[in-house]
């Protein structure tokens, strides 16, 4: 029986799949942060999580024994993933924008930057 987010278990797999899930969620903050680092474009980030979820699938179906090919689960892992990298990305082009250019741009939240006045 699978629950909605993870396959079934017990404690000791729960607390597994929490920290694998921790990690996946900090490697996925990492790309996104590492493409802005490399000045590439969004649909970069998008393409590392892609592949990101395919390797948090394998892990899942490696150690806890879950589906591999369940489009439901890879859409879920996808969906967790390009939230943590899409963040990791936007904070760190704010930051690129606002240092590189600090005479045109100002940040006006933590994801974005407008034009100084």
């Amino acid at each position: 029986m699978q629950g909605l987010f993870f396959e079934g278990g017990d404690g000791v797999h729960n607390v597994l799949r929490a920290l694998v899930f921790i990690a996946g969620l900090w490697t996925a903050w990492r790309s996104g942060k590492s493409a802005a680092d490399g000045w590439a474009e969004y649909p970069t980030v998008i393409v590392y999580t892609l592949l990101l979820a395919v390797g948090m699938r394998f892990l899942h179906f490696a150690l806890f024994e879950g589906p591999f090919l369940s489009l439901f689960y890879y859409v879920i892992d996808f969906v967790f993933l390009l939230i943590f990298s899409t963040a990791g990305y936007r904070i760190r082009r704010t930051k690129q924008m606002v240092q590189s250019y600090y005479w045109l741009y100002e940040p006006a939240s933590a994801f974005s930057w407008k034009k100084k006045d």
